[in-house]
């Protein structure tokens, strides 16, 4: 789908449409143009994007791959940035990405993506009322998506640590393996987002210092707001997947201790039966000539003589604090 907003830099008048708003940008210099291809035929955009906006076909390539590292290129009349996006719902943890692509000139944007952002719908929907000045240029509106994806980004973070804090007190009050593989796939989701947020932070440490045509001092003003941000972000998630590996190791520690503490219980018992089994295995045999059986209270000494092997050796391991 093909969508497309024009502003009137001479008037100040807007309007969104689709494809067809494409002829009167190109035929007049005054107006500013934000094209945004969701989920688009890749051959008809790629066409469009080399032959509207100049764009050259290897950046075409870049954004249209599937899996692509986050990027910045810089040309004389556009720059071009890749960046991933984030698809998550309002209660959950789990996360996808999403690639977004912008082709950013004096005179146009250019967004593509293929499946629908939240980030972008929000800000289209600040351009239409008022909400976002779109008369400050493709910089700054770039800016302001990209702001909404940190800021979706930094909801996530706030939602595993929400998670991550009562996981402790539960680990003590009752371990379960569930928590291990809770433990798990927290810290993968964590080591992703700090994986996205230091390829995110190099992008914006680089828009932040960089002069470009159309990127003024106060749009370098907003994207250093940005990397400070994804600075931050960076170093909550470190922070945070530490907290979840030592979780991890405390879990396995406690359960490593709850089960010596059964094999101990169950070699104690083991031990005080050892030489009980050996008495009634040898009184057991059948021999014809047992002296011992011939006695009349032979049965009721074998016994005595057991109960005194099992009260000693508990107390011998009691005093030896096993017990």
């Amino acid at each position: 789908m093909i969508k497309t907003f024009l502003y009137d830099r001479s008037t100040g008048e807007k309007r969104k449409g689709g494809e067809e708003a494409l002829t009167e940008w190109e035929s007049n210099p005054d107006l500013w143009i934000w094209v945004d291809l969701d989920n688009e035929d890749q051959q008809r955009e790629s066409t469009m994007l080399q032959q509207t906006f100049g764009v050259h076909p290897l950046v075409i390539a870049d954004a249209q791959r599937k899996r692509h590292p986050p990027k910045l290129e810089l040309f004389e009349e556009y720059f071009f940035l890749l960046t991933n996006g984030v698809k998550v719902s309002d209660d959950d943890v789990d996360f996808k990405t999403l690639q977004i692509a912008f082709f950013v000139s004096d005179r146009f944007m250019v967004t593509r993506h293929a499946d629908q952002s939240n980030s972008i719908d929000t800000i289209w929907a600040g351009v239409e009322g008022a909400d976002v000045d779109v008369g400050r240029g493709s910089a700054h509106l770039a800016y302001r998506v990209l702001r909404r994806v940190s800021d979706r980004y930094s909801e996530l973070v706030e939602r595993l640590e929400s998670r991550l804090e009562p996981l402790e007190d539960e680990m003590f009050e009752n371990p379960r393996d569930a928590l291990l593989e809770d433990l798990m796939s927290y810290g993968r989701n964590l080591k992703r987002l700090r994986r996205i947020f230091t390829y995110q932070k190099s992008l914006f440490a680089r828009l932040s210092g960089k002069s470009h045509p159309f990127i003024g001092k106060e749009e370098r003003h907003e994207f250093i707001d940005a990397f400070e941000q994804t600075e931050r972000l960076e170093s909550l998630t470190g922070l945070y997947k530490e907290l979840t590996d030592d979780l991890m190791n405390g879990y396995i520690s406690i359960t490593s201790h709850r089960l010596n503490g059964i094999m101990k219980v169950l070699t104690v018992v083991t031990v005080i039966f050892l030489p009980l089994t050996l008495l009634v295995g040898i009184y057991g045999m059948n021999f014809e000539h047992i002296p011992e059986l011939k006695f009349h209270n032979a049965y009721f000494v074998l016994l005595s003589v057991m109960g005194a092997i099992a009260v000693g050796l508990l107390l011998l391991f009691r005093k030896m604090r096993w017990l």
